[in-house]
């Protein structure tokens, strides 16, 4: 069961370099998760908090590669201010980030 509005957000790093400024967050940027840097084969998981939020939106992931370019992929929905997936799931590969959304909260 869930004690909030929100989503669980799971990084994991499939790449053969570091990532860093990890950021994760919906359009309205009310709740913003940041992680530092997130090593190869290292997985973080971390709960995005949407009590703040009112309207319908996206998520965002950005990052930085070890050469400097960053990274953004977006997707999923959410409306109302509610999220209607309780995980998303990163992949990060050395030349793409998977993305994938499970479940909706009913």
């Amino acid at each position: 069961m869930f004690k909030e509005n929100g989503i669980e957000m799971k990084i994991k790093n499939n790449s053969n370099e570091t990532i860093t400024n990890v950021e994760f967050t919906t359009t309205e940027k009310l709740e913003i998760i940041k992680i530092d840097k997130i090593e190869p084969n290292e997985s973080v998981t971390e709960f995005l908090s949407m009590r703040k939020n009112k309207t319908d939106g996206a998520y965002s992931l950005t990052f930085n590669r070890s050469n400097g370019k960053k990274e953004i992929s977006g997707g999923g929905y959410y409306t109302n201010g509610g999220s209607l997936d309780h995980l998303v799931d990163f992949i990060v590969e050395n030349d793409t980030t998977i993305v994938k959304f499970d479940g909706p909260i009913y």
